[in-house]
């Protein structure tokens, strides 16, 4: 049986996510961006492997008593099979693990199934930030999840 399991970022990951960012993001992330990632002081980032290859990975920073998830995707031929919720519980589990009692992330306004996704962790709908998105000027939605310390993962 071929298990998902997650692991922390490595730069061997990063051509990997690299190809997943260009058709999972219109406004990608840099490789750069990425190599920052690798030794954020203040930051969680993780891989979930699949059959030796990189399908998924997310990040959260740790922001004094706050979770702010950074970035999260799936490889394309992999989504809509749970893989994006499982990275998800183990991003609050870690956050959860270091001490946040809360979660908060910008989401695109168009990304309904996302959207959808983070309701049913227990993110609510607190603002809008108008032209957020730079390739599109699309406004994110910003989500918060507050009883992080008490969170238990929904039932997937």
């Amino acid at each position: 049986m071929n298990t998902l399991r997650f692991e922390a970022l490595q730069e061997s990951h990063i051509p990997a996510i690299l190809e997943i960012e260009k058709t999972a993001n219109s406004a990608p992330w840099s490789e750069r961006s990425f190599k920052n990632e690798l030794d954020h002081k203040h930051g969680v980032f993780l891989v979930g492997i699949l059959q030796g290859q990189v399908v998924a990975y997310g990040g959260v920073w740790l922001v004094v008593d706050e979770a702010h998830v950074t970035t999260i995707a799936v490889a394309q031929e992999h989504r809509r099979q749970g893989i994006g919720q499982r990275l998800m519980i183990e991003l609050l589990l870690k956050a959860q693990k270091n001490g946040m009692v809360c979660s908060t992330l910008e989401v695109r306004a168009s990304n309904e199934g996302a959207i959808k996704m983070y309701e049913k962790f227990g993110y609510t709908v607190t603002a809008t930030r108008k032209g957020y998105y730079p390739d599109n000027k699309e406004d994110a939605v910003v989500m918060w999840l507050y009883n992080l310390e008490t969170w238990e993962p929904p039932r997937i």
